[in-house]
């Protein structure tokens, strides 16, 4: 049992944005905090721990105890968050929440934590920036194929045309894939500070990362509703060396050097640290 609790206190802890959703248990009607499954496994079998992260105010405090963050897809923004009236077919979730999410995050990007910013979570991204949302795609590309109008739920596709350098391209290497996507909204004007890595053939954001950060990256299609692991990994990675990186001269952690705690007490115990 103690080997099992040192492997994963030696593994990066990778915040996960929790969702609300309306469910029934038992024959209960209720609501629940919950995480795609996928990335759940996808992280850990990257050998990370994910950590699920509801969005209640004040969430921005657990940034010291991560060592990444997931944003994951979602409900619409309140436009308001970009200075736009709400599209008739715009789908907003909770104003509340979407302030949260934008404080976490912020907190992340203050701190350097990796992120990966995935649909809904790219567009957090964008507007924390001060970009804005095309609100109902199909009007801006004249077709409906990065959110398919069928009777059920489909996945419509897109073909990456990455850019090189970029860290989409670190994480796919030479084999692009085709990415399953369902999003009816897609990224307009560009936030400061970041720069678009990835679009689709018709043009459509796919992809944008940071310029001031180590890793940093959004991606508008849905990763988590296939087995393609790369970007997890990728995170994965980012956050084990963010996390393996040693104190610079004069950084303090605010333990006395002489006091045998493990790292992650020391983290615990002094949240402000500087990375």
């Amino acid at each position: 049992m103690s080997s099992l609790r040192n492997d994963y206190a030696a593994r990066p802890v990778i915040g996960v944005c929790a969702r609300t959703a309306p469910v029934t248990v038992q024959g209960l009607d209720t609501t629940v905090s919950l995480a795609l499954q996928a990335h759940v496994d996808m992280l850990a079998t990257a050998g990370c721990a994910p950590l699920l992260v509801p969005l209640l105010p004040g969430a921005e405090e657990f940034v010291p105890q991560l060592d990444g963050l997931l944003l994951p897809g979602g409900p619409d923004l309140d436009p308001e968050l970009y200075g736009q009236p709400r599209h008739p077919r715009t789908r907003c979730g909770s104003p509340g929440a979407d302030r949260v999410e934008l404080a976490l995050l912020r907190a992340a990007l203050d701190a350097d934590r990796p992120v990966l910013a995935i649909c809904r979570g790219m567009q957090v991204l964008n507007v924390l920036s001060g970009g804005t949302l095309h609100q109902h795609l199909p009007e801006a590309v004249n077709h409906d194929g990065h959110c398919p109008q069928t009777a059920t739920f489909t996945l419509g596709s897109n073909h990456l045309h990455i850019q090189p350098d970029s860290l989409a391209a670190a994480a796919f290497g030479a084999d692009v894939p085709t990415v399953a996507c369902h999003h009816h909204q897609g990224v307009d004007r560009v936030g400061a500070g970041l720069t678009v890595t990835a679009r689709a053939a018709d043009g459509v954001v796919e992809a944008i990362e940071s310029t001031g950060h180590a890793f940093v990256l959004g991606v508008q299609w849905e990763a988590g509703q296939y087995s393609d692991t790369r970007l997890h990994r990728a995170l994965a990675d980012a956050a084990g060396r963010a996390r393996q990186r040693p104190l610079t001269p004069g950084e303090s952690d605010g333990i006395a050097d002489e006091q045998p705690v493990s790292g992650r007490t020391r983290r615990a115990a002094a949240p402000t640290r500087a990375r």
